[in-house]
């Protein structure tokens, strides 16, 4: 099937359509539907009639946009009117979903008169907290908007006038820069005169650029001050020139922005462009000149953006309109002003400049993301994109004065954000900002991988660690420099001083285990993990990663044989967390005791316990069996009990556990609590101790592929000293989780 076919089947599969309403609060009771409806939603409807505010405090309001269109200027499609604009609305309420978690009612009108059309929307404020305009034609549009603007007091925000001004600013912002031209100086010319060229143009104006300086051309050619057909938003950018046509404006212009159709634009006019010439060429969804026809016609001096996802520097409008809106709903704004705009511009600017997440660039095809010609801007599937642009739509709605509530910190507010996008990123920041409160110094085995050396960046730029890369310092330095990375890592060449002192260390530790001093000496100078195991045993750092290019028994073994387990330890295992949309679990041991006896299990438990709370996760524990509470009588099943029993006795042990059970019975609450009462969890379980190394293996992993968990780790517990190693293959950000992890662990044992 070709791609019609598939997005007809995408749309038609039941239930049709791609939105859909979901409850928020429980409804499984009578009194669940009494407090929901009659007779107790009567007290909310009393607060509201007193003070409207209260919408905002008892209804979903705040967090609900109306995404409004009448189907006359539907993307390539033109006028086909209300009902056939269905989809596109519907699109829009999945992208405001998807990227900020905001809702959406997609309204289609049937009305083509501007006047009966303003009536309509503005009745609908009391239950919007935001409008968002789509698909309507120029030039009723700038009428529709700035008249909704005037009588509404929620934002109402035309996306296609505003979206691609935003987009394309950011990324002008960026390509001026790289080009080392001013905005002031530069010499643009517009391919389309419409609602969304009007728009931009007046938006870079906004930034800098000399209105003198902007050339506009429509179908007609040149628009210029002695043309008689020109309504009054095309009068705007009037140019007192001669006429002449789209080829004769881009000559010698710095920039060119097309917003029109397909086609249109020539290599020959591409090279009759000043040095370092900037092409826009955003018509979907055939750009005016297509990306590799714009790059041949010059040398390596242009810069290339489209509207399409298959090329670099992808203008689209999904990096606008979400974090816009919820910006602007989450300080209750009374309107989307021109600071606001402005803010998002310059955020997107300033995220384009930073390094860019290993889940982006999968997403793309592994294809180099780095600030430069080909990333001016970020892509759409950067989940950064919520977290920093909607706290600066928000901090200027607030300075500007059009916001009716304030956010107090800013940087707070910006974490709530960033959980937004899953509970897994809600715990890690716990440990993250627990981190940035004390940085340790955290030794990277691995100092020459790429990903060791672009977490180490994160690290030191985020304030989470003082990190120590450990490796040969040409090669870490060239690479760091390759990446663009504006840092001076810390690196331990265990090739280039002298570290007797270290080897010396080794060779007393393990003497009597097999090494000699000259073999000691050989394992610090050519196997980084000995390195940095002897350096944690020294003090000379804090903590270790390690494994990101070993077998995982393998990596372990360096720092079992150096630094070894704590004193009221025996074991170390591996623990992961998993995180669910509404709770987290913490499953152990899921990577180093194969056949844990009762001693081990009970061990591990109080282990996992403490990271449990490094987590702010106050521990109800379960020992995990095929069995319930004795009702299978086998050896295995009693060195579980065994282990409970031990824990039970242990008048150290703070928190409750209880076992053995099935694993639905440790997680489903009506199991527990109706059939086992006398069972000591009061809640289902957030502490999973698995019977083996292999049930442990298994069930995380199948928890994370079937259960949609996001997993964190594997963290090793148990150590005398923090150390935590990853899984071959781990991303940036698995690195920089750990990092965190082993720093909190670091500053506990202080």
């Amino acid at each position: 099937m070709g791609l019609d076919d598939d997005a007809r089947e995408y749309h038609r599969e039941p239930p049709a359509g791609k939105i859909a309403i979901e409850t928020t609060k429980p409804t499984n009771t009578q009194r669940d539907l009494s407090l929901a409806y009659s007779p107790g939603v009567a007290a909310p409807c009393r607060d509201i009639d007193a003070d409207p505010t209260a919408a905002f405090e008892y209804t979903a309001k705040g967090n609900l946009v109306g995404v409004v269109s009448n189907g006359s200027a539907v993307l390539g499609l033109g006028d086909i009117g209300a009902q056939a604009s269905k989809p596109v609305m519907e699109g829009k309420g999945v992208l405001f979903k998807r990227f900020a978690d905001i809702d959406v009612f997609d309204i289609e009108l049937d009305i083509s008169d501007p006047d009966a059309f303003v009536e309509s929307v503005a009745a609908m404020e009391p239950t919007f907290g935001g409008i968002n305009l789509e698909d309507i034609t120029a030039p009723e549009c700038f009428e529709i908007e700035d008249r909704l603007g005037d009588r509404m007091d929620i934002p109402v925000f035309h996306d296609d006038q505003h979206g691609t001004a935003i987009i394309s600013g950011a990324a002008l912002l960026n390509a001026a820069d790289i080009t080392g031209k001013n905005l002031d100086e530069l010499d643009i010319v517009f391919s389309g005169a419409g609602a969304s060229a009007i728009a931009t143009a007046e938006f870079y104006v906004s930034l800098g650029v000399d209105h003198d300086n902007i050339t506009m051309c429509d179908s007609s050619g040149i628009i210029t001050t002695d043309r008689d057909d020109l309504n009054e938003y095309k009068q705007r950018f009037a140019s007192d020139v001669p006429p002449g046509e789209l080829a004769d404006a881009m000559a010698g212009a710095d920039v060119f922005v097309g917003l029109s159709v397909g086609g249109i634009v020539s290599q020959e006019m591409v090279r009759s462009m000043a040095d370092n010439p900037i092409i826009f060429a955003m018509a979907n969804p055939d750009p005016e000149i297509d990306y590799e026809s714009a790059k041949a016609a010059r040398e390596d001096d242009v810069i290339v953006a489209t509207g399409r996802s298959d090329y670099p520097n992808m203008v689209n409008n999904v990096l606008g309109f979400p974090f816009i809106f919820r910006g602007a709903l989450d300080v209750r704004a009374t309107d989307i002003n021109e600071d606001m705009k402005h803010a998002a511009a310059e955020a997107l600017a300033e995220l384009a400049r930073k390094d860019v997440p290993d889940e982006v660039v999968k997403a793309y095809g592994d294809q180099p993301l780095q600030f430069g010609p080909d990333y001016v801007i970020p892509k759409p599937l950067d989940p950064r994109v919520l977290f920093e642009v909607a706290p600066a739509v928000a901090e200027a709605a607030m300075d500007s004065g059009c916001a009716r509530t304030k956010i107090d910190d800013l940087d707070t507010y910006a974490e709530q954000l960033e959980a937004r996008l899953g509970k897994s990123r809600e715990m890690m920041r716990i440990v993250l900002n627990k981190a940035k409160s004390d940085p340790k110094r955290v030794a990277l085995a691995e100092g020459t991988d790429e990903k060791m050396i672009r977490a180490a960046y994160q690290l030191a730029e985020e304030g989470i660690a003082d990190p120590v890369l450990l490796g040969d310092e040409r090669d870490i330095r060239r690479t760091a420099d390759d990446l663009g990375l504006a840092f001076e890592p810390e690196v331990v060449d265990p090739g280039g001083r002298e570290l007797d002192a270290y080897a010396d260390q080794l060779y007393e530790l393990r003497r009597r285990k097999g090494i000699t001093r000259s073999e000691a000496a050989e394992l610090i100078e050519r196997d980084t993990n000995y390195l940095g195991s002897v350096m944690v045993e020294a003090g000379d750092a804090d903590a270790m990663l390690t494994g990101l290019t070993h077998h995982y028994p393998s990596a372990l073994r360096a720092p079992l044989q150096v630094i070894g387990t704590a004193e009221d330890a025996n074991y170390a295992a591996g623990v992961y967390l998993l995180a669910f949309k509404n709770r987290v679990v913490f499953c152990a041991d899921t990577t180093v005791n194969q056949h844990p006896d009762a001693d081990v299990l009970a061990e591990v438990t109080k282990h996992t316990a403490e990271l449990a709370r490094s987590f702010n996760v106050e521990p109800r524990a379960a020992m995990l069996s095929y069995s319930n509470f004795g009702s299978v009588r086998n050896e295995a099943t009693a060195t579980i009990r065994d282990a409970v029993s031990q824990l039970h006795d242990d008048s150290g042990v703070d928190f409750p556990v209880d076992g053995e059970m099935q694993a639905d019975t440790a997680v489903v609450e009506d199991i527990l609590t109706d059939t086992y009462e006398f069972a000591q969890l009061e809640g289902p379980a957030n502490v999973l101790i698995f019977p083996n190394l292999e049930s442990g293996n298994i069930g995380y992993k199948l928890l994370q592929r079937l259960g949609g968990a996001a997993a964190i780790g594997p963290m090793l517990v148990g150590m005398d000293k923090p150390v935590h190693v990853l899984q071959r293959g781990d991303e940036v950000k698995d690195i920089v989780n750990l990092a965190g992890v082993a720093v909190v662990d670091a500053q506990d044992s202080d």
